[in-house]
């Protein structure tokens, strides 16, 4: 596999949002919601259009997602759903039996070639659900029957957005008083900042997605590098947060070995393994439909490459798949014992 460059710096503490989203859609349900109000005020100059439901803008046909990712505005909307989902087969849920995800943004404002969000939305613009109250009232509901761990970072990267929106420390005031509730925040953000600014709470997993300076350069576009999320990932570590590191999705890219183990190299030069909660690896695989999508919206060497199908799912031949997956089960054995090492296989997650 190869791309071009990334059309963006190696590492970029914020966002410049106001550049980003010149454009503001507001739902008229959610013109009357503090959240909007603040996210507006920090969006001066954005030009802001009132729409009857964001389904008008987001929902459109032949929209152009891969355009709209260069030039994406911010969609501010009440969701009508209690947006709490049961967690997907392809995702990992580390052990636990009552796993869930939410989905209070809708896309990303990164732009990984790879990610499922292109094949899964029709839009490329971000939609961001203000009624976070009601996403807590129904985890709730779901906390009297029974403990629950939670990803709030699966459609989007939250804490990318945090200087913007606020979710995280909504998020984590509102698991700071529920015991019997885990979150995990995945992200490929760098913004030690923005971290420092955050509560570290005991119910809370700061997942971060790791890949070789190659991978990142050629299908993570606005990402930081990896000398950066190491960086952030050190700094997290001292501040106490229950660090996991996701080397996921794997990609069967050229010189693959080289580059992997030069990533785990410097990953254990950075940090301390006894301080890193767990780790998870995988190789590349998603829906028949999501593929089908992306292969039409964005024909590349991610969404072009000959996978095989199973059960619905496209993912790397069970030779590939095993070649990878063997040289990171290798590594982070020097570093871990089994039951801090997760494995997702197309067969099964282990």
């Amino acid at each position: 596999m190869c791309s071009t460059p990334s059309e963006s710096p190696a590492c970029a503490e914020t966002v410049p949002y106001r550049r980003k989203f010149s454009v503001v859609y507001v739902e008229d349900a959610a013109l009357s919601y503090q959240r909007t109000r603040e996210i507006l005020g920090r969006l001066h100059g954005a030009t802001v259009i009132r729409c009857r439901s964001y389904r008008d803008i987001f929902n459109r046909s032949h929209q152009e997602p891969t355009l709209q990712r260069k030039a994406q505005a911010l969609i501010l909307a009440v969701s009508p759903l209690n947006a709490v989902y049961d967690g997907a087969p392809v995702c990992q849920d580390f052990g636990n039996r009552h796993f869930y995800y939410t989905s209070c943004v809708m896309n990303c404002i990164f732009d990984c070639e790879y990610c499922y969000l292109q094949g899964m939305y029709p839009c490329g613009h971000i939609v961001c659900f203000v009624n976070l109250e009601d996403t807590f009232a129904a985890l709730d509901d779901i906390l009297k029957e029974h403990e629950a761990y939670v990803c709030i970072s699966y459609d989007t990267d939250l804490l990318a957005l945090e200087p913007l929106l606020g979710f995280v420390r909504d998020w984590l005031a509102y698991a700071s008083t529920r015991e019997r509730l885990t979150l995990e925040l995945r992200t490929k953000s760098a913004a030690a900042a923005v971290l420092r600014s955050l509560p570290v709470i005991p119910g809370a997993v700061l997942a971060l997605t790791l890949s070789p300076d190659p991978v990142i350069a050629a299908y993570e576009h606005h990402t930081p590098d990896l000398s950066a999320r190491l960086a952030f990932a050190a700094e997290a570590q001292k501040a106490g947060w229950s660090v996991r590191l996701c080397f996921d999705p794997m990609l069967a890219v050229h010189d693959a070995e080289p580059a992997y183990n030069a990533m785990f190299d410097e990953v254990f030069s950075v940090l301390r393994p006894e301080q890193i909660r767990d780790v998870s690896i995988g190789t590349f695989r998603i829906s028949k439909e999501y593929l089908r999508e992306m292969r039409r919206r964005r024909p590349c060497a991610v969404t072009l490459y000959p996978y095989e199908l199973t059960n619905g799912v496209y993912s790397y031949s069970s030779d590939t798949e095993e070649r990878l997956l063997s040289l990171a089960r290798t590594r982070l054995r020097e570093h871990f014992p089994e039951d801090r090492i997760f494995v997702w296989k197309s067969d099964s997650a282990v």
